[in-house]
């Protein structure tokens, strides 16, 4: 069989495959045949991927209608699918909820489609979970954008002087990224706090040597996979007003509030912002799907009432060479997990519980995305 990984467009630094996963790939006698110049985002040339046992292609149409496995990071253009292979599989982001259109395309080519930011958190699927992955590089990203704009020092430091107090941080959303934001703010010598919905995260806080913030919203729940489930209108004002007093000392402010297939909620309001002493830094993670701070713009610097707001939508693009190289983890995990070694192809069985919630098409049907 013959995978191909074109490059990602749209400027993104990021690669679907890296050469040391080319070298796994060739142990399940995988053919792999990779785009010119994948790699020169992360200063990768051809040689080490021919070195690595990759083959290189310059049409990548040519290599669309060969293929019987595609691989790649960002949801595809559109006009691309119609390249595809019959009957071929295509690994990717795909964002099903909002790419109808997308998913239709698919299922009219008869191609097998495996959106990687479906597949569920179970025990198995651990291993290739590339949202997870993604997530926590972005959280480290989030802090060390922080950190670059904010124009004060992170850690407590002792001058001739007298003594600089530390950074306070302020962490919205324990999630995979907001753990990773509050482990490196800490590092760096922050004082860090942290609000979550959940109060079942409020150990994990604590044990980062982080204070959980405490806020009476009534009953909250998360989904069975662990995600926060959305607030109704009253839980969101009572959660602002609990969130003023931290947002007025706080120097730096990490949103990572997502609602799994929804807008996510706004949660850092204007009335909060003004709250903020100038020259403070809001980094929203959640920008991409509407964002958690108002006012906030995707891919942009706003600056409000003195406040730094960035909505930088590729945080772990900030460090893409091991963003890459997991994501290509998660990508040979997904495969060797249902590769048929005997007759050397990947089996799609829509049954399985991993599968049965990351295939959004196969054998010209489509199948709704389950929300998580």
């Amino acid at each position: 069989m013959k995978i191909f990984f074109p490059k990602e467009l749209d400027n993104e630094l990021r690669t679907s495959i890296v050469p040391s996963v080319v070298q796994k790939f060739t142990t399940l006698e995988l053919e792999v045949f990779v785009e010119k110049g994948i790699g020169e985002t992360i200063s990768l040339s051809d040689d080490v991927y021919l070195e690595a046992g990759a083959k290189t292609i310059k049409n990548r149409v040519d290599a669309f209608s060969f293929a019987d496995i595609v691989c790649r990071l960002n949801v595809p253009n559109i006009e691309e699918i119609q390249h595809l292979r019959n009957n071929s599989i295509h690994i990717s982001f795909l964002d099903p909820f909002n790419q109808n259109e997308l998913i239709t395309a698919f299922t009219k080519q008869s191609v097998t489609a495996i959106s990687m930011e479906m597949i569920p958190r179970v025990t198995r699927a651990q291993k290739m979970d590339a949202l997870s992955s993604q997530a926590s590089l972005a959280g480290y990203g989030a802090v060390i954008e922080a950190a670059e704009k904010l124009n004060k020092v992170f850690p407590m430091m002792m001058t001739p002087a007298g003594t600089i107090s530390p950074a306070k941080v302020f962490v919205v959303g324990v999630g995979v990224a907001g753990l990773q934001a509050i482990a490196t703010a800490k590092r760096l010598g922050a004082r860090v706090e942290a609000f979550d919905t959940r109060p079942t995260v409020e150990e994990q806080v604590l044990s980062l040597g982080a204070k959980f913030i405490k806020i009476d919203i009534g009953q909250s729940e998360e989904t069975e996979q662990g995600y926060a489930k959305e607030l109704n209108a009253e839980q969101l004002e009572l959660q602002r007003q609990g969130m003023i007093k931290a947002c007025s000392y706080s120097d730096v402010i990490i949103t990572t509030a997502q609602v799994f297939g929804k807008k996510a909620p706004l949660i850092i309001t204007q009335d909060m912002i003004n709250a903020m002493q100038p020259g403070s830094v809001i980094i929203d993670m959640a920008v991409s799907t509407g964002g958690n701070v108002e006012g906030s713009a995707a891919g942009d610097t706003v600056i409000s009432n003195g406040v730094f707001i960035i909505g930088n939508m590729s945080l772990p693009a900030s460090v893409a060479t091991h963003a890459s190289q997991v994501y290509a983890n998660n990508i040979f995990n997904m495969i060797e997990e249902f590769w048929d070694k005997e007759n050397k192809i990947m089996n799609i069985d829509i049954n399985d519980e991993i599968l049965s919630g990351c295939v959004v098409s196969h054998s010209g049907e489509s199948i709704s995305p389950k929300s998580k």
